[in-house]
């Protein structure tokens, strides 16, 4: 029969283990996902409005674009200089979720839900066909765990015509 360990080394390799097994669930793939957006073709002088889809698996939540305090990292969509100009974002209505962790409702995103953008088309815009790039950044939580900020890039195609 092999010798016994310790007590306190078992309890030691337990606890690695369950802080590895965190760590690997932490660094786990996105929860979130864009459905990339489909091309949109707009005028000089005129506006589009331009929806993304975006997809939280079940069981996470993010925090809204306004989270109620302000150590909650939030929701938000950049769009980069380009060929359109953002001139609004306007995110769905958040929903107040009860969680253990916090004494008050946590303002929250929860499965699908869209974020619309109002875009201009810029001054120096050149005719034809082209891109807009974004970057969405959250943070994914359960009810005990957040998982590390993310960022996912998104690839607006457009084409400005005359």
């Amino acid at each position: 029969m092999p010798p016994r360990m310790p007590t306190s080394t078992l309890r030691f390799i337990s606890a690695v283990a369950l802080l590895l097994a965190g760590a690997l669930r932490a660094q786990s793939p996105n929860v979130l996902s864009v459905v990339p957006p489909e091309k949109v073709t707009v005028k000089f002088g005129s506006t589009a409005e331009v929806k993304l889809s975006v997809q939280l698996r079940p069981g996470y939540h993010c925090n809204s674009n306004m989270p109620a305090d302000e150590y909650l990292i939030p929701l938000k969509l950049t769009w980069n200089p380009g060929a359109l100009e953002a001139v609004e974002v306007v995110y769905p209505k958040a929903q107040m979720e009860n969680y253990k962790f916090s004494d008050k409702p946590v303002s929250v995103f929860l499965g699908d839900f869209e974020i619309l953008t109002r875009f201009k088309v810029a001054a120096n815009a050149a005719p034809g066909l082209g891109a807009v790039t974004a970057k969405l950044r959250y943070q994914a939580c359960t009810d005990r765990m957040c998982l590390t900020p993310k960022t996912v890039d998104v690839t607006l195609p457009i084409a400005i015509v005359k």
